[in-house]
């Protein structure tokens, strides 16, 4: 595999939470192609069709650990036995809709579980670098035409993007007052940031209300895809794209821990930022049939109707762009759902990273 990161990732022990999640999962997959010794840290995965599962990278990696992240003595106890150098943080309670559902559990695990990930960081002095995920959700949303900076107010109308806006005021906090980058050196060896990126779609996500597993659940029943929301906008990337960012910006910080440690955007350009129903459309047109129904509801719950991101940070200070506009997000995240039953899914998921790269 091509290594864009110059075999910085060889040998480095890097620990991931949500390994058996959908973005985890291609992560540690990527990880694991590098060279990297990764530890996960996760609950059972959702599914026996999950990217996880079916592309066995769980018996790849140095260690495979169900654990919950809002046990906090349990944290720091996997943490004293690995000795992470790299602490990816992406366990979570990701469903909008799930979290009117379960409020309290979302705050649980989504902002006390990022807290525990936190003092285990703190805890262990191997640690030099945490990315933390949160998501484009964490913001404010009045649901403006122009994207959201990095640094404009966090906030969120559902439990699930307002917890998400507690955990990187949470994250602000454990960096101002446990790894400054002004007492680098002295009280730490720390570099902290958190990373919020768009609505990622990809291979081997089968989670409940998300568009692409929606879509392919109705295409493999020959049912008509139901869209509840088709006039929605949304920032649609591939989960390549921000994983590409997250291990840039890994990279950037374990080799300069002052400069990088902050919020970090990673969104598609804006030619890719467009409706729920134009996704579904190319989903269907991908995957080669099918057809899409109209299901909107005036009493659903409240989702955003529009959500963008401003990215010009993550281009002019690490210079990571996006590399697939929406159509070929589209056909690339259809092609896993096209093949997962007679491939080898390991090496499907490689191969699209390779195509990725190739980008």
């Amino acid at each position: 595999m091509i290594d864009i990161f110059d075999n910085f990732y060889a040998g480095k022990r890097v620990l991931v939470t949500g390994h058996t999640g959908f973005k985890g999962s291609w992560l540690a997959i990527w990880l694991h192609c590098l060279g990297a010794q990764v530890v996960g840290v996760g609950l059972d995965p959702e599914s026996e069709r999950d990217n996880f599962v079916l592309s066995g990278i769980g018996r790849k990696i140095k260690a495979d650990i169900r654990a919950d992240i809002r046990d906090g003595e349990k944290m720091k106890e996997i943490f004293r036995t690995y000795r992470p150098e790299i602490v990816f943080h992406l366990a979570a309670q990701p469903l909008v809709r799930l979290s009117y559902e379960i409020p309290v559990e979302t705050y649980q695990t989504n902002v006390m579980g990022t807290v525990h990930i936190m003092e285990a960081i703190r805890a262990t002095e191997s640690v030099r670098v945490g990315v933390m995920i949160t998501t484009d959700k964490c913001y404010e949303n009045k649901e403006l035409l122009t994207g959201y900076k990095e640094d404009d107010p966090f906030g969120g109308y559902d439990p699930y993007s307002s917890s998400k806006g507690a955990c990187e005021i949470a994250i602000q906090s454990w960096r101002r007052s446990f790894f400054n980058p002004a007492d680098y050196g002295r009280k730490h060896q720390m570099s902290l940031a958190s990373v919020r990126a768009g609505n990622v779609i990809g291979g081997g996500d089968w989670a409940k209300d998300r568009i692409v597993p929606d879509c392919i659940r109705a295409l493999e029943d020959g049912r008509p895809v139901e869209i509840r929301s088709p006039k929605s906008i949304r920032p649609w990337e591939h989960v390549l794209e921000p994983l590409n960012g997250y291990l840039l910006l890994a990279k950037k910080m374990w080799e300069h821990p002052t400069e990088y440690c902050e919020g970090w955007n990673f969104g598609p350009e804006q030619e890719s930022v467009t409706t729920v129903w134009e996704v579904a459309s190319l989903i269907v047109d991908s995957y080669g049939n099918g057809s899409l129904k109209d299901v909107s509801s005036p009493g659903a719950l409240h989702e955003a109707q529009l959500l963008l991101l401003d990215i010009t940070k993550a281009k002019t200070r690490l210079g990571w762009k996006p590399c697939l506009d929406v159509g070929r997000c589209a056909r690339l995240t259809a092609d896993w759902y096209k093949h997962y039953r007679e491939q080898d899914v390991f090496s499907l998921c490689v191969r699209e990273i390779e195509s990725f790269l190739g980008k």
